[in-house]
């Protein structure tokens, strides 16, 4: 809301003996000027106040771009170390361990935990392994081989 001087600055009051003088008060209107001022400072800060939180809370909504962690079966992200896991007994006799690994999956690695296979007869287990393949790297999926 902002004032108007000219309709507040003016008052009629008895001066001089009665007569009536209508006076335009200097006070009134520095008065009235000073407080449209305090609330014109008072919105600019308020806005500037809005704005600044917006900024800081639109910082994290920012989108990355893509950055390419996977082209053509290469990820450029090293595997994290793997974890050590409780093997634990083989639910039968001749049953194979085969031992958990880092995948690729949704842009990210994901650890997926070990487990007991029964065998193959005449076969052997080659756990999943990551290969360096250029900048990135390439995983070779574990298999059943023979011998």
């Amino acid at each position: 809301m902002i004032l108007r001087p000219e309709r507040y600055s003016r008052c009629s009051f008895p001066v001089n003996g009665g007569r009536r003088k209508t006076l335009v008060s200097n006070y009134s209107y520095t008065t009235f000027a000073v407080i449209n001022e305090m609330m014109l400072r008072r919105w600019l800060n308020a806005g500037l106040a809005s704005g600044f939180v917006l900024a800081m809370a639109l910082q994290g909504c920012m989108i990355a771009p893509d950055q390419s962690h996977y082209v053509d079966g290469v990820v450029m992200v090293a595997p994290p170390a793997p974890r050590v896991e409780v093997i634990g007994e083989a639910p039968s006799p001749g049953f194979v361990w085969m031992s958990g690994y880092w995948n690729w999956v949704g842009g990210r690695h994901e650890w997926v935990a070990g487990r007991w296979a029964p065998p193959h007869p005449g076969h052997h287990w080659v756990a999943h392994q990551w290969v360096r393949h250029g900048d990135g790297w390439r995983m070779n999926p574990g298999h059943w081989e023979r011998g």
